[in-house]
């Protein structure tokens, strides 16, 4: 994911200190039950499609625009599949994120899947049961994906008496 220019003006202020951001994720499941996947360009890992909302951008645009810019996929977004806290991050230049991610359900609706940007070197539709290695995250998503479940979140932790 590329760093939008909000947070190069933040960090210019802030250094590497950990940022608290909203992030948003993609499981676009076609008719065929083929989830679209990148393979990320910094780390060569396969993965869903994700970015961060732009300044007042709804997190359901976030997806469908992020799908496209790094598929070339038009997709809607039809139901919120997960809503969790992600642990904080590092990157190699030292800057520290945290993200409250929100994972949708998409389902394409035209174009066809090629790299769009620079993110990613390959893009892909894959069966459920051929998928490449994935993280334990993005299963669980693509798991939620295919079942008809309420959103999942985090319960609560219990508050002591």
């Amino acid at each position: 994911m590329s760093t939008p220019d909000f947070i190069r003006d933040l960090r210019v202020s802030i250094g590497h200190q950990l940022l608290w951001l909203p992030g948003v994720s993609a499981v676009v499941l076609d008719d065929r039950r083929r989830v679209l996947l990148v393979r990320r360009a910094d780390d060569g890992r396969w993965t869903l499609i994700g970015g961060i909302p732009e300044p007042g951008e709804q997190p359901a645009e976030t997806a469908v625009r992020e799908v496209e810019e790094e598929t070339a996929v038009r997709c809607v977004a039809e139901r919120v599949l997960m809503v969790d806290t992600q642990p904080p991050v590092r990157y190699p230049n030292g800057d520290q994120c945290q993200y409250l991610d929100i994972n949708f359900l998409c389902r394409p609706v035209g174009g066809e899947a090629r790299v769009n940007d620079e993110e990613s070197t390959e893009v892909g539709w894959f069966a459920l049961d051929e998928l490449p290695p994935l993280s334990e995250q993005a299963l669980a998503r693509i798991g939620l994906a295919t079942r008809d479940e309420p959103t999942w979140f985090a319960p609560p932790s219990p508050h002591p008496a």
